[in-house]
């Protein structure tokens, strides 16, 4: 069990050594020395394969759960979410990366503070060549906003409120305001938000608990917020869709259209009529087949 903080943040890890170093490097640098709370840092590997966990043994102020196998991001980081007691949590990929100037968590801390009746909040999450990873902020995906991002008119029409509603370009990012969704690469949680919701939808292995855990925060009452004071850098496709092995990233793509099925079946096939249902179930399934 956790000693009792006011941030416990807990890093996933799965066969990344290499960027899980560079995340704590960056942690142990550019944050830990600078915030004025209580913060404590755990890691949940994944039964990786690699070295990860030799590694992790010898850091004395990091926590480490080891799973006995890899049951996915859901699985994953539900095991040190049952053991959490701290106020908040930070649920971390282990290829983010904290800067000095940038990363004021603390920030965020003041910002729950202050907004009981916010759940969730994400930073400006940025990629490596500092263009914003759109995933931080976007729209639920029902049915007209998941048909204009599979058919690419949103690509097309990126700040149309008709088309672009998936990752909401049309806001003004700047400035803090709610969103449906953000990304569970770097998603800053309130506990006591978390026992009235329930833990990450274990259904999920890879790709689309955090839209998922989003929607039930807001059904629970809670808002989602995006929140710019604060940015983290995310080397986004490391373990994933865009990863240089190419069997690992066809796996990675299937996991993404079979978590958009899963998704859609759980929250919307009971309330949409049976040919819509059968359209985006079409579409979603040819796209998977399409990248085996």
């Amino acid at each position: 069990m956790c000693k009792t903080t006011d941030l416990s943040i807990i890093i996933l890890n799965y066969n990344g050594q290499y960027w899980l170093e560079r995340a704590l490097r960056s942690i142990e640098k550019n944050y830990l020395p600078f915030t004025i709370y209580r913060v404590s840092v755990t890691v949940v590997d994944n039964a990786s394969t690699d070295h990860s966990v030799d590694f992790l043994k010898t850091i004395d102020w990091v926590r480490l759960i080891e799973a006995d196998h890899n049951g996915g991001y859901a699985y994953g980081n539900n095991l040190a979410l049952r053991e959490n007691t701290s106020k908040y949590v930070l649920l971390l990929n282990n290829d983010t990366e904290f800067t000095k100037y940038t990363s004021n968590l603390d920030l965020l801390v003041e910002y729950m503070d202050k907004h009981p009746q916010t759940g969730i909040i994400t930073p400006r999450v940025e990629l490596a060549n500092g263009h914003i990873d759109k995933a931080c902020h976007r729209g639920e995906p029902k049915p007209w906003i998941a048909l204009s991002y599979l058919t690419g008119l949103e690509k097309n029409f990126p700040k149309s409120r008709f088309f672009g509603r998936y990752h909401q370009g049309f806001k003004n990012m700047d400035k803090p305001h709610t969103v449906d969704s953000c990304s569970g690469a770097v998603m800053f949680i309130r506990t006591s938000a978390i026992k009235k919701t329930g833990l990450l939808d274990e259904r999920f292995f890879m790709y689309g608990e955090d839209l998922d855990w989003c929607k039930r925060f807001r059904e629970s009452g809670y808002q989602i917020i995006y929140h710019p004071g604060a940015s983290v850098i995310h080397h986004k496709y490391k373990s994933g869709i865009e990863n240089d092995n190419q069997d690992a990233q066809k796996k990675a793509k299937s996991w993404f259209y079979n978590s958009m099925l899963l998704f859609y079946e759980k929250h919307y096939s009971s309330t949409y009529p049976q040919i819509l249902n059968s359209l985006i179930r079409w579409l979603i399934t040819a796209k998977c087949k399409y990248v085996r």
